[in-house]
C-alpha cells in the first residue's frame, strides 16, 4: 500500500512591509466584522444589560456552573442515597430550565444565581389584578403590586383583613400519661 508522501511547507519569510500589509488587512476585517446577533437566544431577553439579574451572559455562567456540577455527580442519579438522587435531579432541573430561558425567554424556576441562591419575586401589573366580590384587590404576600408600588407583606396583610387571625400553634397536652397508643398498625386483621 502506498500513501502518498505529504510535503512538509516551509514557513514564508516575509519583509516587514508585507508583514505590515497583512497586519492592516487583518484590522480592516476585523472592523468590519459584525456584533455576534445571538440568534440562539430568544428576542426577548437579547438585549438584556448585563447587570440585569437574568441577562443572558449571567445566565451562560450558570449553565457553565451547573454542567461542572453534573459531571461530578454522574452516578449520583442511580445511588441508593435519596438525598444524592435529589440534589442530582434538582441540578438537572435546574439546568434545563436555564436553557430554556435562553430558548424561550421565559424563567421557570423559583430561584436564580449560579448556585441558586436568590429566590423570585413575582410582580402583578395593574391591569392583571384580581378583584373580590366586594371590589377590594386580591393580594398574596411576597408579590409586588404596582397599584401600590411596594411586595405586600404579612402586616399590610392583617391591616386590611382584621377580621381573619392570625394562624395560632396548637395547646400542647398536659396530660401525656392519658394518652394511649395503640399498636393498631401491627394488629391482627380478622
Amino acid at each position: 500500500m502506498n500513501r502518498p508522501i505529504k510535503k512538509i511547507r516551509r514557513k514564508r519569510n516575509l519583509t516587514e512591509a508585507q508583514r505590515q500589509v497583512l497586519r492592516d488587512r487583518i484590522n480592516k476585517a476585523r472592523e468590519n466584522k459584525k456584533t455576534s446577533a445571538n440568534l440562539t437566544i430568544h428576542e426577548d431577553i437579547r438585549f438584556l444589560p448585563d447587570d440585569h439579574p437574568l441577562s443572558p451572559k449571567k445566565v451562560k455562567g450558570w449553565i457553565k456552573t451547573c454542567k461542572d456540577k453534573l459531571s461530578g455527580m454522574k452516578n449520583w442519579n442511580k445511588s441508593n442515597d435519596s438525598k444524592q438522587r435529589d440534589a442530582f435531579n434538582i441540578e438537572d432541573t435546574y439546568l434545563s430550565n436555564l436553557q430554556s430561558y435562553l430558548r424561550d425567554g421565559v424563567y421557570k424556576d423559583l430561584f436564580y444565581g449560579e448556585h441558586h441562591q436568590h429566590l423570585i419575586k413575582y410582580r402583578v401589573r395593574k391591569d392583571h389584578m384580581a378583584y373580590n366580590a366586594d371590589g377590594t384587590p386580591k393580594r398574596s404576600v411576597g408579590f409586588f403590586y404596582e397599584d401600590i408600588g411596594a411586595v405586600y407583606t404579612q402586616e399590610m396583610y392583617e391591616d386590611d383583613n382584621p377580621t381573619i387571625k392570625p394562624y395560632r400553634k396548637r395547646k400542647s397536652i398536659f396530660n401525656k400519661s392519658k394518652i394511649y397508643k395503640t399498636n393498631r398498625k401491627y394488629r391482627k386483621r380478622s
